[in-house]
């Protein structure tokens, strides 16, 4: 389920049953021309990515609105925020939380963080076939997929 009001309002019907959020970690930054494009790419390859994770998991699921930060801002007091995000969403009945990024930089973080981080490596490249880039994606997706359904697995 997407951050709309048809899938909020289907959420809230079927509240027990959507276990898990996934929130996109975002960056972004105008210090550097020569990273602009760049970083715009590797974002617009992230929401394909997520919605077709979405698409792929749905009715479990929530995906969360980006969560948007700069660049350069310091990955603990990022962390700091982004747990105090997690810590409002245990009023619902959550036990699962992922972020997704393609920001390495997280990884040094990711025991700073209330949820787990997937990090996805920037293989798909501008160079790239229109094709192959979606036969990346979707190989993506179903190891990501794969991924989450191993911790449903482990919790029943």
């Amino acid at each position: 389920m997407k951050w709309t009001k048809q899938d909020l309002q289907q959420y809230i019907q079927a509240k027990e049953y959507v276990d898990t959020i996934i929130l996109p970690l975002i960056p972004f930054h105008f210090s550097t021309d020569s990273s602009l494009e760049k970083d715009a790419f590797q974002r617009e390859v992230l929401s394909v990515f997520i919605r077709e994770l979405e698409k792929e998991i749905t009715g479990r699921i929530l995906l969360c609105p980006d969560y948007n930060y700069l660049k350069s801002a310091d990955k603990h007091n990022e962390a700091k925020r982004i747990n105090s995000w997690v810590d409002n969403t245990r009023s619902q009945p959550f036990n699962h939380l992922f972020f997704i990024t393609a920001d390495s930089s997280w990884k040094k973080f990711e025991q700073d963080l209330k949820g787990t981080l997937i990090w996805l490596p920037g293989i798909v490249t501008e160079s790239m076939q229109v094709k192959e880039r979606q036969s990346v994606i979707y190989s993506q997706v179903q190891q990501v997929s794969e991924l989450i359904r191993s911790y449903w697995k482990d919790n029943k």
